[in-house]
């Protein structure tokens, strides 16, 4: 394994010196060569013709995380054989899971029990069965990226298929949840954010052809059942589906089942998911239950109200994303918070007041304006705290107080901000 890490690791090195050498801020390319390559070199285990990935400081794989963890390689996979080796046996891993439970959001290197001890339907596979949209999102996500940038239809295979009808299955019983679900999930002893209500099902909520979710990216239980951002995101994703069916699979009946799927969950995103915000205009509630209810916020975690144009929903100068985005990105947003070395959105998984480098790379990734850009950079040159790696949050009075300190996929994202905010000499 450490023959194949070694191996792309150089070639990458080789692949970026010249963009390295063209980072002018020391301290900038330092940040670049120590989380370019972090997920390579401290995250990833080789297991036959699988690849398992934790997060970083939690010896877990979470199929969002070990997503965003590989996505800032798939633009060099054509060119570096291993690298697609390593690509293809993480979805080839994450395809396992779902099989194995869709509504699960982290899993165990193999059958030890190990994680939590929760009242729901898990498995000794399982290490967390909070269900989350984004979880069954990702894996796709970053397959569909990888064809497209490779060509490769390996990844296609008859178990790739089985994964995308559990995850057409279970968006569409958890669109009718109160009747159709058998999913519940709670946690004893832990904070109201760690567990579900009503005895494991929820709040409240009505009918409005979204599909339902338990729990935020951030782990944290939604507070209203439609998480809009997440709809958003599984409506990109059906397309996708439908793209595969299509083409590769040449079955017309799955591809219509997701085309039909993604127009029901867009129509209640555009009919119960935009509030008229007195100050802003028209813009998208972080959460609704459909029954008159909304939860006007952003959280750092992507799929974010942010990270709309980076998940492909809609483009970045959209009126109403727009509005949005100076929502939450004001004090309006209650999660959105100001200090001595920078400004940006947090998280209530994290202490108060602390700023999210995910939430400030997103704000990069999604502006159209160098000044912002050029802020963001600012902000994260004065908040690594010595460290060369980015973190979860961080106290912006004070950076040295901050969450993980082995957070893999804050490091992988924030390469994809500085190769887009550089722009990439040709190869």
């Amino acid at each position: 394994m450490e023959n194949t890490i070694d191996n792309i690791t150089q070639k990458l090195q080789e692949r970026f010196k010249a963009f390295t050498q063209s980072i002018e801020d020391e301290r900038l390319q330092f940040l670049f060569e120590k989380c370019f390559y972090n997920t390579l070199q401290t995250t990833v285990r080789i297991i036959k013709n699988e690849v398992f990935v934790i997060t970083g400081d939690i010896d877990a794989m979470w199929l969002r995380d070990s997503s965003a963890q590989i996505k800032h390689y798939i633009p060099y996979a054509s060119e570096i054989i291993e690298l697609q080796q390593i690509i293809e046996g993480v979805i080839r891993r994450q395809i396992k899971y779902i099989n194995h439970d869709p509504y699960a959001n982290a899993f165990n290197e193999y059958e030890n029990s190990k994680g939590h001890n929760d009242i729901t339907k898990s498995s000794p596979l399982v290490w967390e069965r909070k269900y989350e949209i984004d979880s069954l999102c990702y894996p796709v996500w970053i397959a569909y990226l990888y064809y497209k940038n490779t060509g490769k239809k390996t990844i296609f295979t008859k178990d790739f298929y089985d994964a995308l009808v559990k995850i057409i299955n279970v968006f569409k019983i958890e669109q009718n949840h109160k009747e159709d679900s058998s999913y519940s999930f709670q946690r004893l002893n832990c904070p109201q954010s760690d567990t579900l209500s009503n005895e494991g099902k929820g709040t409240p909520i009505g009918y409005t052809g979204m599909t339902w979710s338990g729990f935020r990216p951030s782990d944290d239980a939604c507070q209203y059942g439609y998480l809009i951002p997440a709809n958003m995101m599984a409506s990109v994703i059906l397309g996708y589906i439908e793209e595969i069916s299509r083409e590769y699979y040449m079955n017309s009946v799955l591809a219509k089942e997701a085309s039909t799927l993604k127009n029901q969950i867009v129509e209640g995103i555009e009919k119960y998911g935009i509030v008229n915000h007195p100050q802003y205009g028209k813009i998208y509630a972080y959460e609704t239950d459909g029954l008159g209810n909304y939860n006007l916020m952003d959280d750092a975690n992507v799929p974010s109200l942010l990270s709309i144009p980076y998940i492909g929903y809609a483009k970045n100068d959209d009126v109403i994303y727009q509005n949005t985005r100076k929502f939450i990105l004001s004090k309006d947003n209650p999660y959105y918070y100001e200090g001595k070395y920078a400004k940006g959105i947090g998280s209530p998984h994290t202490p108060h007041g602390y700023v999210w480098h995910i939430g400030l790379i997103m704000q990069g990734l999604t502006s159209n304006n160098d000044y912002e850009k050029n802020e963001v950079l600012k902000y994260i040159l004065q908040t690594d705290a010595g460290t060369g790696f980015m973190h979860e949050g961080f106290n912006p009075d004070d950076p040295s107080e901050y969450t993980r300190s082995w957070f893999a996929w804050a490091n992988s994202i924030f390469s994809e901000l500085l190769i887009e905010k550089i722009v990439e000499p040709e190869a």
